[in-house]
Parts: structure tokens; C-alpha cells; sequence
């Protein structure tokens, strides 16, 4: 599996190998010791998956202190920008976004830390996105961004007018209005 840098240090790419043939393909997608020399150590406790349409943009989501997340995302069928925005105070990258195309056919995968909002838009006709979670789901901890915030500057390649959101993320505050995540080390 090959480990490559964004522009944001603690954000990385997956790319595993693939082992194809006329009968298929073979890939690991999850190594342990693969990934905790790359990003640390890191107890998964929770898989998603959502399928979408073309235009889909689910985000920018995180949860709040005691309950963030870290995710290892990929797309299982179709194709996806996947988006990290920086939201932890007092970090270099504060503000700042990576945004990485994710598809089937490359199998790549995106580490998201604790500490970031995420999000993603659907680029082909549907998609199907999985991740998993170190730590659990909390309702009163969910938290979001607008995902059009003009002060982001996200790119999601897709026309404004073909992006569709639910009601609650069209609702979300600006990132100005938004506190920021302060990490500590027993988070």
C-alpha cells in the first residue's frame, strides 16, 4: 500500500495495491501496521456506508469535543471529491482544506483526523461511500459547516445549481461562526 502526503500534513492517501485477473481483483483495504506508521494508532469502532445520486453533497460535518472522529473513507462504486477541512485551533492548516477525487476503480482511501470537517459530493451518476469511524456516532455532538461558505473556497466541480443538500446542511453556519475543535491528547 502505497502512503502519499496532501497539503495538509495529517491528511494522507491510501493507495492500495490491486491484484487483478479475468476472474476479478484482490486489494487490502484496511492493514493495521500499514496505517499506524503512517497516521498512529487508531481503534476503528464504527463502519458506514450511503449510497447517492449524481450532485449529492453530504457535509461539512464533525462532532464536537469528547466525541470527534478520525475516518478512513472510500468510495465502493462510483466516484466522489472528498473534502478535510482543517478546524483545529491553533493549527498551521486552520481554515485550510484538501480536497482528493476518491473512485471505485482506483480503490484509493483518505485518512481524515480528529479535528476536521468532512465532506463529499457524488461526481458520478451514483456512488457508494463507506468509512470507518474511531469512535462512535453521538447526536449531541454533531456539528457542521456550510458547505458553500465563500471564505472555504471549496471547489466541488460541480455545477451550484446541480448540488443537492439536506435541509440540516443547508442550515449549517459559517466557518466563521464556527469555534473551531481544540484537541487535546486524552481526546
Amino acid at each position: 500500500m502505497q502512503i502519499i502526503d496532501t497539503a495538509i500534513r495529517d491528511v494522507k492517501v491510501f493507495e492500495p495495491r490491486v491484484f487483478g485477473d479475468q476472474r476479478g481483483y484482490f486489494l487490502e483495504t484496511f492493514r493495521r501496521d500499514l496505517f499506524e506508521r503512517s497516521v498512529g494508532v487508531v481503534d476503528f469502532v464504527q463502519d458506514n456506508e450511503s449510497k447517492s445520486h449524481y450532485g449529492v453533497l453530504r457535509g461539512l460535518h464533525y462532532q464536537k469535543p469528547p466525541y470527534t472522529q478520525g475516518k478512513l473513507v472510500r468510495v465502493v462504486w462510483g466516484e466522489v471529491l472528498d473534502v478535510a477541512v482543517d478546524i483545529r485551533k491553533g493549527s498551521p492548516t486552520f481554515g485550510r482544506h484538501v480536497a482528493v477525487r476518491l473512485d471505485a476503480d482506483s480503490k484509493r482511501m483518505l485518512w481524515v483526523p480528529r479535528g476536521f470537517a468532512h465532506g463529499f459530493v457524488v461526481l458520478s451518476e451514483e456512488a457508494v461511500f463507506a468509512y470507518k469511524c474511531d469512535n462512535y456516532y453521538a447526536p449531541e455532538a454533531d456539528a457542521g459547516i456550510r458547505w458553500n461558505d465563500p471564505a472555504l473556497g471549496i471547489d466541488w466541480l460541480v455545477d451550484r445549481t446541480k448540488i443537492e443538500v439536506s435541509e440540516k446542511d443547508a442550515k449549517q453556519p459559517l466557518f466563521a461562526e464556527v469555534e473551531g475543535v481544540c484537541l487535546t491528547s486524552d481526546e
